[in-house]
């Protein structure tokens, strides 16, 4: 017999404007909730000191959320300088306090070092992996695993304020980006330590700031939602939330875009690779967007085959 599912199969991408001292699991699990919704992800995690955007994935758009976990992403950061933690944050506990005697210039030209493209350690606090655990299981131990500096970039690092011992900056990076370990690794150019005191994320790829809703807000919703109707698996019960879910493909807008004709629908859903309507000047294994030629859905990622057609990678079921 099959097992009756739980929850609405509702597929979008809600931008959670996460608060202090929450969980990324907490969150989406709240929201998850919320929309009654039958499956949700969210994009790569935001520590319970940190605030801001945190987009989540509903049902079919899971599937893209890896996507969004590669995006750039931007940062308001306030470190606090003369002090080191074991965890590079407020939560740590204090390993090595110095006298903060930084100028402005100093900053400036410390600051200079970490833009661009540069190789950072991981911090022992992040979750990486190592032998199937996250490095923070082996740091709560006190053990340490030898990581390998990784390559990332930060495309802008604006210094906003400079205040004695504290640090305002706006920090845009790439994927992979560990800001504490970069205010750690300031600290230590500097000679006199630093970490991270407050963290917000302001944006992820470029989604639209003023679509975030905080726990609080969709809540509010939710409750009208239970006082006004009883059918919890109704999607016309939930239009009001439903309406604030931005669309599954806007997770995958920059890749280029193919449309394959409805004749290949069905060999496309079903693993086939098929022929496309776009540019032909695509080389092997390009990722792209691809959508229904005559409705316009959107059916899902695709790669461009040696044969020159296109096969799905992750495709949509609706």
């Amino acid at each position: 017999m099959a097992r009756k599912r739980k929850g609405r199969l509702i597929n979008g991408i809600i931008l959670l404007d996460k608060g202090l001292g929450l969980s990324s699991n907490h969150a989406l699990q709240q929201v998850k909730r919320m929309f009654n919704a039958a499956k949700a992800g969210h994009t790569g995690a935001l520590d319970p000191l940190a605030t801001g955007m945190l987009p989540i994935c509903l049902g079919e758009a899971t599937k893209f959320s890896q996507f969004l976990l590669d995006a750039d992403k931007t940062y308001q950061v306030t470190a606090k300088l003369g002090v080191r933690t074991t965890t590079s944050d407020a939560d740590g506990e204090v390993v090595d306090t110095k006298p903060v005697n930084v100028s402005k210039e100093q900053l400036l030209a410390a600051s200079d070092k970490f833009r661009g493209p540069i190789k950072q350690v991981p911090s022992m606090y992040s979750a990486l992996k190592y032998q199937g655990k996250p490095l923070y299981f082996y740091a709560r131990q006190g053990i340490d695993i030898e990581r390998d500096a990784r390559d990332i970039t930060i495309f802008k690092l604006v210094i906003d304020r400079f205040d004695g011992d504290e640090v305002d900056m706006t920090v845009h990076c790439s994927k992979g980006t560990y800001i504490r370990s970069l205010v750690d690794d300031l600290g230590q150019v500097l000679g006199c330590g630093a970490y991270v005191s407050k963290l917000h994320r302001t944006q992820v790829t470029d989604y639209p700031i003023d679509k975030m809703m905080t726990i609080d807000e969709l809540q509010a919703i939710r409750d009208k939602i239970d006082n006004e109707s009883a059918d919890l698996l109704s999607n016309d019960t939930f239009t009001e939330l439903d309406s604030l879910l931005l669309p599954m493909d806007s997770a995958v807008k920059a890749l280029p875009e193919v449309d394959i004709e409805e004749i290949g629908e069905g060999f496309f859903r079903n693993g086939n690779p098929v022929n496309y309507n776009g540019s032909s000047e695509y080389t092997l294994d390009t990722l792209v967007r691809v959508y229904s030629e005559q409705s316009g859905l959107f059916l899902g990622v695709g790669f461009i085959d040696e044969d020159g057609k296109v096969a799905p990678k992750r495709s949509v079921v609706y």
